[in-house]
């Protein structure tokens, strides 16, 4: 019989039902990931205005670990929605998960930023972002599970895979209204509070979804077994209580799903923060490329669920993690090389050099941003991680200070404890001779527009020789008369040096400001680019696209929601969820902008292994039983 409805379930065409079903729970699952990646999307301008306290390193740690906050508690959501989904059924469930996604993205949307409320806006962030995570751990099995009750045996990859196309739609969606919003209002009045409306739209979605889901009926799968009374009473403890399923859960979480999760958020997530925040493409055309690599990448989620039907789950994710794992370090050299072909090329023939004293070199794995560094050496590797410079570090007496030598330029660093006095003035020396030395050994360095008060031209001129200016032609010309409260507010005189005038001309100087790395937006690849991360989107769809029938497949009935739930979301919101945050700090750490990789590299390792040995085929399990 089991034989007979193989093939019945292969030959006959999707019913209207059937199609309802999947696109129900898709678009309903698509705007709840639109809602939570929204935050990554927007962490650049998230980061700004409710981290605007730290510096700018710190401060991207934060934005990356305020993401993950999110990925962190879902576990616990496929816990809670979980067991509700097993006792109560998948369709009420899917109604509350819907409601508290939609209601947190819409408050991130109205919550004031730090320079209002102070230290309650991050706070207040973290938490709308837990339960955003919370609801999205009830959300995803649900959906799996529901869609795959409703598939006829043989075609379950086919038909779940719809389902894990929502992740990715959610993305390019959030991507999309992102753009548009951009595009309509400008960059400056999008940077300002422009990033607000996308999470203020969600409240259409909410309805939208909320309205969808009232009309779906409850899984047959779920139907039948309440009918029988054999629902499970205590899901949970069935679940990962009895050492016959949780075994089944271990393995699916070490075997399959942390590697599908490292997978999956290096070629989405880490590969646009990647873009935008190492390789400095701006983040309009970073967010462009992603959504253009999205766009061709995504029917391969559907083409891999259908082919897992053919030849089974394991050989395409397991083939997947192997690719990823080989590929991944010249995948991402080639993404700078056509990225920032500037930076790639100073890279590979500018070496810094860090003469220092080895104790004064820390280990600065730093993922809470909290840790103070400030040995001389410290600062220098710093300030040198930053711009994505790479460096040796060369042993020196004890006591001595460090320097940092780039072609024939030394420039000494300082002690910020023992030179606490004229620490900002050291640290200026510090920064403007290194980016001077980067700059002429051809680092993509720029210069942005000085903005000099008149009582501080004539030192601002005699600081900087390099620029060749003259005192008498700057003053001759142009000039902007600024009030006082204004130039206290834009730090241009503090209070102190402003409280004997009314107003002071300023004088904008070109190319003398701070430095910045950037892109060149007339060299960057566009082409390449969108060709490495289209690469990259196949190899997610590798590991994504089976994994839900593979979940679904490895758990009975009465706990199938809560089994299947937990391992992905362990997998998917810890071992994934981290990723952005871990890969950074570790760069960051290192010198060295592609030692990141060796996270997803050896977490995709050990799931290969476990997973080649001891994962066993589901495609033919049956699964009402």
């Amino acid at each position: 019989m089991a034989n007979v409805a193989a093939v019945a379930g292969k030959q006959r065409a999707m019913t209207a039902e059937e199609r309802k079903v999947i696109f129900a729970s898709s678009l309903g699952t698509i705007f709840e990931w639109y809602d939570f990646y929204l935050y990554g999307s927007l962490a650049i301008y998230i980061g700004a205005s409710f981290f605007s306290q730290y510096p700018e390193a710190t401060r991207n740690i934060f934005t990356l670990l305020a993401f993950a906050a999110g990925f962190l508690v879902r576990p616990f959501g496929a816990l809670v929605f979980g067991r509700l989904g097993d006792m109560v059924g998948r369709k009420y469930t899917f109604l509350v998960t819907i409601l508290i996604m939609g209601a947190s993205t819409f408050l991130v949307g109205l919550l004031p930023g730090s320079a209002t409320i102070g230290i309650a806006a991050p706070i207040l962030l973290i938490v709308l972002r837990m339960l955003q995570g919370l609801a999205l751990g009830g959300e995803y099995g649900g959906a799996a599970t529901y869609v795959a009750e409703h598939a006829p045996h043989g075609r379950r990859g086919f038909y779940t895979s719809w389902i894990q196309t929502t992740a990715t739609l959610g993305l390019f969606l959030s991507l999309v209204i992102i753009l548009g919003i951009q595009t309509l209002m400008g960059r400056e009045a999008f940077a300002a509070w422009g990033w607000r409306i996308p999470f203020l739209l969600s409240a259409i979605l909410l309805a939208v979804s909320v309205w969808i889901r009232l009309k779906m009926n409850e899984s047959p799968a779920f139907t039948k077994m309440k009918e029988e009374g054999t629902r499970s009473k205590a899901p949970i403890s069935e679940a990962f209580g009895q050492w016959k399923n949780a075994k089944v859960a271990i393995l699916a979480l070490l075997g399959a799903v942390a590697g599908q999760a490292v997978v999956w958020y290096s070629g989405q997530f880490y590969a646009l923060f990647f873009l935008q925040n190492v390789l400095k493409v701006d983040a309009q055309s970073a967010n462009i490329m992603v959504a253009c690599g999205l766009a061709i990448g995504t029917i391969f989620f559907v083409v891999f669920g259908w082919l897992s039907d053919k030849v089974g789950r394991k050989p395409i994710i397991m083939l997947g993690m192997f690719l990823a794992i080989v590929t991944y370090f010249p995948l991402f050299k080639a993404m700078t090389w056509y990225g920032n072909p500037a930076l790639y090329e100073a890279q590979e023939t500018i070496r810094a050099t860090v003469t220092a004293d080895p104790k004064d070199c820390t280990f600065q794995f730093n993922p809470t941003g909290t840790a103070k560094f400030t040995t001389s050496c410290d600062i220098a590797t710093a300030l040198l991680t930053r711009n994505s410079v790479p460096y040796d570090i060369v042993p020196a007496p004890a006591g001595t200070v460090a320097t940092v030598k780039i072609g024939e330029t030394t420039v000494e660093s300082y002690d910020a404890v023992k030179d606490a006095a004229d620490a900002k003035a050291k640290d200026a020396v510090l920064l403007k001779g290194v980016n001077l030395a980067l700059q002429g050994s051809g680092y993509p360095l720029v210069r942005a527009t000085a903005r000099v008060p008149e009582s501080k031209l004539a030192a601002y001129v005699a600081a900087n020789p390099e620029l060749g200016l003259d005192l008498a032609a700057i003053q001759a010309g142009e000039k902007t008369v600024v009030a006082k409260d204004l130039l206290i507010k834009d730090k241009l005189l503090t209070a102190e040096e402003a409280a004997t005038v009314d107003e002071m001309a300023v004088y904008a100087i070109p190319k003398g400001g701070a430095f910045s790395m950037v892109a060149d937006p007339l060299r960057v690849n566009w082409t390449g680019v969108i060709a490495v991360l289209t690469v990259l989107m196949i190899y997610v769809t590798m590991v994504y696209g089976p994994i839900a029938a593979m979940l679904v497949e490895m758990f009975p009935t009465r706990i199938r929601y809560t089994g299947m739930s937990l391992p992905y979301h362990i997998g998917n919101g810890w071992f994934g969820g981290l990723l952005p945050a871990t890969a950074f700090a570790m760069s960051a750490a290192k010198g060295d902008i592609y030692y990141g990789l060796w996270y997803p590299v050896v977490i995709a390792s050990i799931s290969l292994v476990i997973g080649l040995i001891f994962l066993k085929e589901t495609k033919n399990n049956d699964i009402n039983a």
